[in-house]
């Protein structure tokens, strides 16, 4: 898959997982595109809010699962720099509402 087609709230968070981890970027983006698939989303089409969503509540397993120390503090920083991206990154459309249903909860 290109580079390109990813959205830009994807390539933001894999590069801050990268930043604040031990993994290389292959490792941080294969497991953020794990979480992202495990609540129904794509890389090409995730926004800022949907995204908060999924660091919040599946990446801290991912993380934990890979022998990252910290994973919750990770992840809270991960929400605070998507918290900081611009609202114009943001391609979201649903709420969070209809995520944690995605997520079923």
């Amino acid at each position: 898959m290109s580079e390109t087609s990813q959205s830009a709230v994807f390539d933001r968070t894999c590069e801050e997982l990268e930043r604040l981890t031990p993994l290389d970027r292959l490792s941080a983006r294969g497991t953020v595109r794990l979480a992202l698939k495990s609540a129904g989303f794509e890389a090409r089409s995730i926004g800022a809010r949907e995204m908060s969503v999924v660091v919040a509540k599946l990446l801290p397993a991912e993380l934990a699962s890979r022998g990252v120390a910290d994973a919750s503090g990770v992840c809270a920083r991960l929400a605070e720099a998507l918290r900081a991206m611009p609202s114009g990154a943001s391609a979201s459309l649903a709420s969070p509402e209809e995520v944690f249903r995605r997520l079923g909860g």
